[in-house]
């Protein structure tokens, strides 16, 4: 999967990548404020959440269920994290482990602790309202 889309198909993106990923680990490279949280809200939404997704910073990781209180994705924001061991310490191997989504920014961050199948997102801004994004299968 490779294309150039405008902001306000983020839907159709988030769709295409949910089907086009060949696992639910996917790890999302790009330059700040290229749009990662904003793709990952829209992954959460087209998977059902009840919850509307924002950003992990701070907590480093958000969870979101379905109406029955079943884990669907798992959002880590690793942007802020010092070593690998705080990841290690969180659990972050455990939700690995899950059958939920998980969906990792700045997994450059924890490069060491990534599943070899994991799925590179990688986005790319092109303009204010433009960007393009590729996905790169191991």
């Amino acid at each position: 999967m490779k294309r150039t889309f405008q902001l306000d198909e983020i839907q159709e993106v988030a769709t295409e990548l949910l089907e086009k990923a060949p696992n639910k680990v996917l790890c999302l490279y790009g330059g700040m404020g290229v749009g990662k949280t904003t793709l990952v809200k829209a992954l959460v939404k087209q998977l059902g959440a009840v919850d509307v997704a924002n950003s992990p910073t701070f907590g480093l990781v958000n969870e979101y269920f379905d109406k029955n209180d079943v884990p669907l994705a798992y959002h880590f924001d690793f942007y802020r994290l010092n070593d690998e061991m705080e990841a290690l310490d969180m659990g972050f191997e455990d939700y690995l482990n899950s059958d939920a989504w998980v969906f990792i920014e700045w997994p450059d961050k924890i490069s060491s602790l990534l599943p070899e199948d994991a799925v590179g997102v990688f986005l790319h801004f092109i303009e204010e309202s433009t960007r393009s994004i590729e996905l790169n299968v191991p």
